[in-house]
């Protein structure tokens, strides 16, 4: 008794602490990505998030899409962001386990042959060798980690320099 007790337990936080982590990126069919209003859930590989300081929750389409705004948020002046304050927490979908992953601590594989419904695009790791293994298995470029990453590479992406 005390082991199929300590079993469902065991499922029961397992199962709880899965389900928090993919609610952090929950969606319904109707969703569409901030930028190109693509439906997210035709792409979820590519679902990217910002939360706002004010509460405010953008989806973006991919991780590009992320960065178009979070570089330049004055291009998008309703949403009144001043600094880096206003930004409370960034997510982007993990390409290998497909989880919700923190931004800022991702490793982002630059010219690879996968693309998104963006085109070119930054493909998100957790871990930096997930990344180089992705990386070598499929022709990408360099790895870029989220402080490195610029408006003139999103325009290099977007194939307007």
């Amino acid at each position: 008794m005390r082991k199929i007790l300590l079993i469902s337990l065991s499922y029961f936080l397992f199962a709880s602490e899965n389900n928090s982590t993919l609610d952090i990126i929950s969606y319904n069919k109707n969703a569409t990505g901030f930028i190109r209003n693509l439906k997210l859930y035709k792409y979820p590989s590519w679902v990217s998030k910002i939360i706002l300081s004010s509460g405010k929750e953008l989806y973006f389409s991919s991780p590009k899409s992320m960065f178009e705004f979070y570089l330049r948020p004055a291009k998008w002046p309703e949403f009144k962001i001043k600094s880096e304050d206003d930004f409370k927490e960034i997510y982007v979908t993990d390409f290998k386990t497909l989880k919700p992953i923190n931004a800022k601590g991702a490793f982002f594989v630059y010219g690879s042959n996968k693309i998104s419904p963006a085109g070119d695009d930054l493909i998100p790791f957790s871990s930096y060798q997930e990344a180089k293994n992705f990386m070598k298995s499929n022709n990408g470029k360099r790895i870029f980690n989220f402080k490195e990453i610029s408006q003139g590479l999103i325009n290099w992406l977007n194939d307007s320099l």
